[in-house]
């Protein structure tokens, strides 16, 4: 993938630093129990910021019906502020990735407009036009992906489509009171956009291709690794956004003192409850929460048996000794965090690393699948 500007790949990383950081205080953000602190979207109490005056607290709380906690308050709008930052990051990306695509400048210039006339219409209650703008600027990004001829054009406008569709996942977390599907999906959202960001980085830095003999069937593996890491991040969105993550106690690697304890496998994954239901705190019961937590540690046994053979195999390449070396690392790591979550209550620092290295990891293998080549 050749690099549209000599400056695009140290734009790309700068993105890609700033998706790493969005993401980690976002799980902060979660963890911490201020996803509905700011109750509307995308202002918080109508303002800009949040409120922090004595008056401004008081008309706030006159207004909306959840009282303001501005200790968390500034939480959820610093968040959301940094993703707007991010997604104006990512319009730059693409507008300099399209130049040399036929009226391609045009087509993302419209879209980011047909988004951007969205909001207002959205903060003054016009939701069916909000939503068809917002649409028409989605299916025009989707159209240039198709109709662009060039590996950087179509991935930078990818990246800037799945960002637009971020934010509309952020905006339904809030007015669907945390519906777990929604907070998955926008947990997910968050590491694809930053995936696309990585692989664009890194497919554009000069030089960055490693030329492997075993490159063939390293990436096969690298996709398998992939695959099962991205199920594994969603089973610990829904693990999180269900309040599951202590179903069952302080207890590893057994279960409320059994290795296969009561649960229910078919509430535990029912994926759309309706709208209305406020999900703060969680609805399942013990048993619907137990199997989550179960088919999550299960899943994660598969994730780092593979991603261990993969770390090993690569450890004995010549030329991928250290990523080999970081892979295990990081896997063992991630594995031991995820213990030490249950072994110590659910403190916030681990569940915040936790996200953390799960995006590192994400880091590793979508890097090494945009730059791993076979000889010529």
């Amino acid at each position: 993938m050749t690099s549209p500007h000599r400056h695009f790949h140290r734009l790309a990383w700068l993105a890609v630093l700033l998706a790493l950081g969005i993401v980690v205080f976002g799980a902060f953000v979660r963890l911490s129990n201020a996803g509905l602190s700011c109750p509307d979207w995308p202002t918080c109490y109508g303002r800009a910021t949040w409120p922090t005056q004595v008056h401004e607290i008081a008309q706030a709380n006159a207004s909306f019906e959840r009282a303001v906690e501005t200790h968390k308050a500034w939480r959820e709008q610093v968040h959301r502020h940094l993703a707007a930052s991010l997604g104006l990051l990512i319009l730059v990306l693409a507008l300099v990735a399209v130049r040399r695509q036929r009226l391609g400048v045009a087509s993302i210039a419209i879209a980011a407009g047909l988004v951007a006339a969205s909001i207002p219409l959205y903060i003054g209650a016009h939701y069916g036009a909000a939503g068809a703008l917002a649409l028409a600027g989605e299916l025009l990004l989707l159209v240039s992906v198709v109709r662009f001829n060039d590996g950087a054009a179509r991935l930078a406008t990818a990246t800037l489509m799945t960002v637009v569709f971020q934010a509309l996942l952020g905006m339904w977390t809030v007015t669907w009171l945390l519906k777990p599907i929604v907070v998955t999906g926008h947990l997910l959202g968050g590491m694809a956009t930053f995936s696309l960001l990585v692989w664009l980085a890194s497919a554009t830095t000069p030089g960055a291709t490693l030329v492997q003999a075993v490159a063939p069937k390293l990436r096969r593996l690298l996709w398998i690794g992939l695959a099962l890491l991205a199920l594994q991040i969603a089973l610990g969105g829904w693990t999180s956004s269900n309040y599951a993550a202590l179903a069952c106690g302080s207890e590893f690697p057994r279960c409320l003192g059994q290795w296969l304890p009561p649960h229910d496998v078919h509430q535990a994954f029912v994926l759309w409850r309706g709208v209305g239901v406020d999900y703060e705190g969680g609805v399942l019961d013990g048993p619907a929460r137990v199997a989550i937590q179960l088919v999550h540690r299960g899943v994660a046994v598969l994730v780092f048996g593979h991603l261990m053979m993969v770390a090993v195999r690569m450890f004995r390449t010549p030329g991928l000794k250290f990523r080999g070396l970081a892979l295990g690392l990081l896997v063992s790591a991630q594995v031991a965090l995820g213990i030490a979550n249950v072994k110590l209550g659910l403190p916030l620092w681990t569940a915040t690393l936790h996200t953390a290295g799960a995006a590192l990891l994400l880091f590793l293998v979508v890097g090494l699948l945009a730059r791993l080549r076979a000889p010529e």
